[in-house]
């Protein structure tokens, strides 16, 4: 029990089956394609079947309560994180449009922001639970706060390479723009909700309302029917806005006000030796 209640037997035991029913989850979204409903179910499916192994994980081996998905309170952190990534993407877009990059040709009909919702849900969810939840957790409890930090950030921005339309580029700023903030999120409230709302609410408003493409993915027509054009330093290009000097600046000082008032919190844990050696 002891050995499985280790850091590494968490990060492996519990990571990997959570890993695969992530990609089952992306395999689903694409078989259902062109039913978006039955997407959108079968991502909720999988990914209450991903919370259930958690909890049951965390019940039964770890042995403690489940704190970072409790649900007193998690409506208001869930909400702030949406409001938050909503409102980050449209400033990105607001400052394209004042410097005339991004022009709105005309509206879809409203269904266009259905399809989406599955990508939303499996991004916030999966990604969280297992880059936040699991890997971030497992790294701090070994060598505390800060190199977990900087570990799931390169390993969360990374993993991005695996898209269509993957670039260094895009990976080394969703290490540092998604990568602190995601994980400030999680150090300020040791809680999922916020970031789990952040992440969706980002992902959603960039699709399905103004026809971005995510993170180097398949580009999918949204609410807007949009035409981007401009240097992609300030476009982010074939990557999309996280590839941006806008995203990069606003998502990254977000990031840092959050850990600051983590830091200010007292939300930092220390490595495993120090805290031994106290």
């Amino acid at each position: 029990m002891r050995i499985l209640q280790s850091p590494l037997a968490r990060l492996l035991l519990l990571g990997g089956p959570i890993f695969v029913m992530m990609g089952l989850s992306s395999g689903f979204m694409a078989y259902f394609k062109g039913d978006p409903l039955k997407a959108i179910a079968a991502v909720m499916g999988m990914a209450s079947a991903a919370i259930a192994f958690y909890a049951g994980w965390t019940r039964f081996i770890e042995r403690r309560p489940l704190s970072e998905l409790s649900l007193s309170g998690a409506g208001r952190e869930w909400g702030t994180g949406m409001l938050i990534g909503a409102g980050l993407y449209t400033a990105c877009i607001l400052v394209l449009m004042a410097l005339g990059m991004y022009r709105i040709d005309g509206l879809n009909p409203w269904t266009f922001v259905i399809p989406a919702i599955a990508m939303a849900l499996s991004s916030g969810f999966f990604e969280e639970l297992f880059f936040r939840g699991i890997l971030f957790r497992s790294v701090e409890d070994m060598a505390g706060s800060w190199i977990s930090l900087a570990v799931s950030a390169l390993v969360f921005g990374f993993v991005h390479l695996a898209n269509p339309a993957g670039t260094i580029t895009g990976a080394i700023y969703i290490s540092i723009e998604a990568g602190i903030l995601l994980a400030a999120a999680f150090m300020l409230t040791r809680r999922l909700w916020l970031s789990i709302g952040f992440h969706m609410a980002w992902n959603y408003t960039q699709s399905a309302i103004f026809s971005g493409i995510v993170s180097g993915s398949i580009s999918e027509p949204g609410l807007i029917r949009s035409n981007i054009r401009g240097p992609e330093v300030l476009t982010g290009g074939s990557f999309g806005l996280e590839s941006s000097v806008l995203a990069f600046a606003f998502c990254t000082i977000t990031g840092l006000v959050l850990l600051f008032m983590a830091i200010k919190r007292g939300r930092i844990v220390p490595p495993s030796w120090k805290r031994s050696a106290s």
